[in-house]
């Protein structure tokens, strides 16, 4: 795996693909600067080492090109804030104007290029788009991992116009699969996977490919309900993919063949109707009346998986166990948390993946007590799923 640690960027101008999608409040304020904090220590690299930075990102989903509330101009101040120095802004990513600033960028300066999705080409993940980009740079780092799974202009294409001496992934993106392939492929027994969230459809390769890796998963949010009703029980309103029964039917019967313990909660925290004031009450989850919905798991649930959880040496964690949005069914998807901390007190390997989980450990202030974040959610499901990723394989090829 090829890293910015292997190079020195004395008279470089590296061309950085970052992560700076982040969330911004009405007055263009950035609200949680996770990702920018991020991607200081390969930018700093780069700019202690001697060389140059010109910065790429998207943010946002601008649908038809230019819009103001997705501007980079909005990182200026923050970013030149972290950095101590005056970032240079380029107003668009492939004009004349843009090309000049990089072209002329001295040792230690930042250059921010206007937001990449204000083209289609981006997406599209477009050559000729991809080419001109190149020009931005005599290196190519991509420190993306969110989009690492999308081959986009910026994370994959455009790393075609380096030879293999002159492009690499930042720190960011190392540690992600550094760290993924830790639990993939050397994960200390036994290893527990916490899979929640709303669909069944939306994990079921996930859940295949752990089928071969894990010693147990843990089923929870919204999902569980599928595989309550596949089995027989009487679920309520609670969420549940119909068209999916038999597909959950199959993962159980393929993680008993497998040697596999597929938990699933025993009971839940329900409630008459989706809202944190509504009426709540906790049954037996293959028993939930008419008119209630599963919003949680119950308290027997929550023992139990804390328990598995407890007793793991690897514990890899993706989807919330229940509505933890609210506080009224906030349990056990705290409970989760607190024993996913135990655990890792006592020496075992957690990481955190997906936006709800990562909102969780964030919510929970648990963050410095896990072993590993993740920044990206689909990414760390494809890496998963496919055991690479469009924008790592850019690299080394």
């Amino acid at each position: 795996m090829q890293t910015i640690a292997d190079f020195n960027f004395k008279g470089v101008r590296a061309l950085i693909r970052v992560d700076f999608n982040v969330p911004l409040n009405d007055k263009f304020e950035v609200t949680d600067d996770t990702r920018i904090r991020a991607a200081v220590s390969t930018i700093k690299k780069i700019l202690s080492d001697g060389g140059s930075v010109v910065l790429m990102s998207h943010l946002g989903r601008p649908k038809e090109g230019p819009v103001d509330k997705y501007s980079l101009k909005h990182l200026i101040a923050p970013l030149s804030k972290t950095f101590n120095t005056a970032v240079k802004f380029a107003d668009d990513c492939i004009s004349e104007s843009a090309f000049k600033l990089s072209a002329e960028l001295k040792a230690g300066e930042i250059l921010l290029l206007e937001n990449l999705r204000f083209y289609k080409e981006e997406e599209k993940g477009d050559e000729n788009f991809s080419k001109k980009l190149a020009t931005h740079g005599t290196f190519y780092v991509n420190d993306a991992f969110g989009t690492a799974h999308r081959a986009h202009a910026s994370t994959t294409i455009v790393a075609k116009y380096f030879d293999a001496k002159h492009k690499a992934l930042g720190f960011v993106m190392a540690g992600e699969v550094e760290n993924i392939n830790k639990v993939l492929t050397k994960a200390e027994k036994p290893f527990t996977a916490i899979i929640g969230g709303a669909k069944v459809s939306d994990k079921i390769l996930i859940i295949e490919q752990l089928l071969s890796k894990a010693n147990n998963i843990i089923i929870g949010g919204g999902m569980a309900f599928t595989f309550i009703k596949a089995q027989g029980g009487h679920i309520g309103k609670s969420l549940c993919e119909d068209d999916r029964l038999e597909t959950a039917k199959e993962l159980l019967v393929k993680a008993k063949s497998a040697g596999v313990n597929l938990y699933l909660p025993s009971d839940a925290i329900i409630a008459d109707n989706f809202s944190n004031d509504a009426n709540k009450k906790e049954c037996a989850i293959e028993s939930i009346p008419d008119g209630w919905m599963g919003l949680d798991i119950g308290k027997k649930t929550e023992a139990h998986y804390a328990e598995v959880i407890k007793n793991s040496k690897t514990i890899m964690w993706n989807g919330p166990m229940g509505v933890f949005e609210m506080s009224s069914f906030e349990s056990g998807t705290k409970a989760v948390a607190e024993a996913i901390v135990e655990a890792t007190a006592k020496g075992s390997f957690s990481l955190i993946g997906g936006g709800d989980s990562v909102a969780a450990i964030n919510k929970y202030h648990f963050a410095e007590k896990v072993s590993y974040v993740s920044t990206g959610g689909g990414a760390l499901l494809e890496y998963i799923e496919n055991g690479s990723l469009p924008g790592v394989r850019a690299i080394e090829d």
